[in-house]
């Protein structure tokens, strides 16, 4: 039966997924960061503010993609999860609560491990942000006194 089979795939697939938006963006932040730091001494290299925006801001659309769909995909795991929980109920004949909590409880995590991947993400695109803005300006104090 098809309930079954959610049952069967529906954690690993649901954290599969986030595990891989995990890699995703880890793997972008530690770019972001690499790339700034290799920085410091050649921001001259770029000759108008649109070539050191470009370069600035790469990746960044990737951590923040990961950062604001982390939730839905726990969310779904989670309304999936309640689904297969009230079937199962719905199977068993007779309301017994404390099986009705556990199936929630289940469910829930899927939403409580998107979450926690969207604050962390959210907390790294604004701090690359926030390095982006500084190195542009300090590219624009140095351009201002080179003239």
């Amino acid at each position: 039966m098809w309930i079954e089979t959610l049952k069967s795939v529906l954690d690993p697939a649901i954290f599969g997924l986030l595990g891989c938006m995990s890699l995703l963006w880890l793997w972008a932040v530690i770019e972001r960061l690499w790339f700034y730091r290799g920085l410091k001494g050649s921001l001259m290299q770029f000759a108008t503010p649109e070539s050191l925006q470009i370069a600035l801001t790469e990746n960044l659309t990737l951590v923040a993609t990961v950062a604001s769909n982390a939730p839905y995909v726990g969310l779904l795991g989670t309304v999936l999860g309640v689904l297969v929980a009230f079937f199962d109920l719905a199977q068993g004949g007779k309301f017994d609560t404390a099986a009705v909590m556990l199936g929630l409880a289940f469910a829930l995590k899927a939403t409580a491990a998107g979450i926690s991947l969207a604050i962390l993400g959210m907390f790294s695109y604004n701090a690359l942000n926030r390095k982006v803005e500084v190195l542009t300006l300090r590219w624009q104090e140095v351009r201002r006194l080179q003239q």
